[in-house]
């Protein structure tokens, strides 16, 4: 694969550019090194890169948050920033955003995205009552990715503006 020169940070940035278009929606969480903070500060496993020694091939980003913020979000009355600002760290975390997942695209389809999100989904639910994920998909692949996940750690699914299934 040609990857033009550019290192594996690079091509993740332009990656999460051409698919959330963030500069242009700030109904969308802007991520910086504050957020990251506050993501691992949330719990360890919200942020997770996957790096084989020459920069990222996977970006996690999740946060685990309360189920009445998880319904505002999907009835349209917050924004994803707003899910971000208005979780607290003083009450059990009760469902999962599903924020964003990236990887490169010679390292998908090996079910990466797949292990790293159960993973971090399971060390979240060791110590809060998880009952529910959701999501709002950008992608066809994100949306059958968060059912595939849903469905192997039998939990309910919310899709923004969606029922759950």
């Amino acid at each position: 694969m040609n990857t033009g020169n550019k290192s594996n940070f690079e091509r993740m940035i332009e990656m999460a550019q051409q698919v959330f278009n963030m500069k242009d929606d700030f109904n969308q969480l802007q991520v910086d090194e504050s957020v990251i903070q506050k993501l691992i500060a949330l719990h360890p496993s919200s942020v997770v890169e996957i790096n084989y020694g020459n920069g990222p091939v996977l970006w996690l980003l999740i946060i685990p948050t309360q189920t009445e913020i998880m319904k505002r979000f999907i009835n349209g009355n917050i924004n994803e920033s707003e899910i971000f600002s208005e979780t607290e760290n003083t009450k059990p975390f009760t469902t999962i955003y599903l924020c964003s997942i990236m990887v490169l695209e010679e390292y998908r389809n090996k079910g990466l995205a797949f292990k790293t999100s159960i993973n971090a989904i399971q060390s979240i639910k060791e110590s809060n009552p998880i009952e529910s994920l959701f999501v709002w998909p950008f992608t066809a692949e994100g949306k059958l990715l968060a059912e595939k996940i849903a469905t192997h750690l039998s939990l309910k699914i919310f899709f923004k503006n969606n029922k759950a299934r």
